[in-house]
């Protein structure tokens, strides 16, 4: 397991304050605010320690639903606060607020299901090269690094493979079509509980979406106001965070200084195992 996948792992570990009481932290890094898929995932951490035996296991989660309230302040605990909406004898309901200074910055609701055996059909996986043929993040965005700066070489969690130019690299981007593909792992071996699989993908799933809304314009990463104002998944199949999955990204809209973004994310044999959709603030410079 690399470094910077520990420390993630570290920031997953929440602490316990009381029932249904947890406190979760960010890295030291020089962020205006909390990383969405952070907070994504810290929340489901949350929300599954309180279902079943607290690994994903007996009873996994099926889907999430989440708001992006206020930007949270990286230099200070998140405070995640757990309401048991519903436990029934198929499914479990459960409520997470994010808060800091008293007040919610982040809103989720997620749904665990006992599994069954039941209908089966997905649509079929996108052609894409394999990952191992790939250039690795760092070797792609080289050409980059001294714009990108200490960006560049910060260590990362998830080793990620875009299939072709990364969006939104250089003041020089020229538009191109809302879609785009990666594969992404864990950048090391995990251990064999479900939730935290799950939460790693959740953290990894808001990396690129507002990219693929913002392909068509030409923009980049420092141009205007982006963030991300809410977030859904559903998991469809048993994956592993540590093994290849390919994340096929496209955007249908924007207008009104927002954009949507969907995103299906396939196991290396072809399974469909989650669906992801975003709506971004899009707001461009004056």
């Amino acid at each position: 397991m690399t470094a910077a996948l520990d420390e993630l792992l570290q920031l997953l570990d929440l602490e316990s304050l009381e029932v249904d009481l947890y406190r979760g932290f960010s890295p030291i890094e020089h962020r205006l605010r909390v990383f969405g898929g952070q907070v994504a995932a810290q929340a489901l951490v949350a929300a599954g320690r309180t279902v079943a035996d607290g690994t994903g296991a007996e009873r996994p989660v099926h889907s999430l639903h989440a708001y992006f309230l206020r930007p949270g302040d990286p230099k200070i605990p998140i405070l995640y606060q757990v309401d048991r909406i519903r436990d029934g004898r198929s499914f479990t309901t459960r409520r997470v607020a994010g808060i800091q200074r008293g007040e919610a910055i982040f809103h989720l609701s997620a749904s665990f299901h006992v599994p069954e055996a039941g209908v089966s059909h997905q649509q079929h996986a996108p052609d894409a090269p394999d990952p191992e043929t790939l250039p690795t993040w760092a070797e792609l965005m080289a050409p980059h690094a001294e714009a990108m700066g200490e960006w560049y070489h910060r260590p990362r969690p998830i080793d990620v493979r875009h299939v072709g130019e990364p969006i939104r690299t250089s003041p020089s981007s020229a538009p191109r079509q809302p879609t785009h593909q990666m594969w992404l792992r864990a950048d090391g071996k995990l251990p064999d509980e479900p939730l935290l699989h799950d939460c790693l993908v959740a953290y990894a799933s808001d990396m690129t979406l507002l990219d693929t809304i913002m392909a068509p314009h030409g923009l980049i990463w420092n141009e205007g106001t982006q963030a991300s104002l809410d977030h859904a998944m559903w998991f469809h199949r048993p994956f592993r965070a540590d093994n290849w999955l390919l994340y096929d990204q496209r955007s249908p809209t924007a207008f009104g200084a927002r954009g949507l973004a969907t995103g299906t994310i396939y196991t290396r044999d072809g399974e469909l195992a989650v669906s992801v959709v975003q709506e971004g603030l899009l707001r461009t410079a004056p």
